[in-house]
């Protein structure tokens, strides 16, 4: 029984290995889609309180009064890659969470900071962003093709149905037309008949 015990126990073990490489594969996938290589971590971690405070926003308006930092909403004049860039970049890099913590909303609204940060780091991520534009523009475009494939075949398939339907109509006519025409020399027949039954009858 051992044997099959310790077979067992190896087989839970290694689907346990294989489905945390899945997932360890997957995240690694997903920081790789959103540009948050070990180069951008790196690069951020040299961001102070200061390199914030003293980066101007020369086209900057003026904020909406409610526009402040709040954990559960990081989306202020962010495209949504920005946002899930911005979602996943404060969950891995803990020293952009403390920073923003601290600016806001003492120092600057949301939108000022995300603007700053995606300026500052602007080298880093815009390749990754760029891909992910051209991705979703190939993917719209490969859903269009295939809506205008099934429109077709569905207007093809009812224009078939729908000349089926007039071949089928036209033979019932005609099946109807000869029917009324064998009724006819039917009744035609019967008439022959009783009018020469008449005829004898009186001789």
């Amino acid at each position: 029984m051992w044997p099959f015990a310790r077979g067992k126990r190896a087989s839970k073990e290694k689907a346990a290995e294989t489905s945390g490489e899945g997932k360890h594969g997957e995240e690694d996938g997903l920081l790789q889609e959103l540009g948050v290589t070990d180069r951008l971590r790196e690069f951020v971690k040299t961001f102070t309180v200061d390199t914030f405070r003293s980066f101007t926003l020369h086209d900057d308006q003026a904020a909406d009064p409610a526009d402040v930092c709040a954990p559960s909403n990081v989306r202020k004049d962010l495209t949504e890659w920005q946002e899930r860039h911005a979602t996943l970049v404060l969950s891995e890099v803990k020293e952009i969470a403390q920073l923003r913590y601290v600016l806001c909303p003492r120092h600057l609204k949301e939108r000022q900071f995300w603007r700053i940060y995606f300026q500052l780091v602007k080298s880093y991520v815009a390749p990754y962003e760029l891909h992910a534009i051209q991705k979703a523009r190939m993917k719209k475009l490969e859903m269009e093709v295939e809506e205008s494939l099934i429109k077709g075949a569905i207007e093809v398939e009812m224009a078939e149905t729908n000349h089926g339907s007039g071949s089928s109509m036209t033979l019932i006519r005609k099946e109807n037309s000869l029917l009324k025409d064998d009724i006819d020399r039917v009744e035609r027949a019967g008439e022959s008949s009783e009018s020469a039954d008449s005829t004898d009858a009186k001789v």
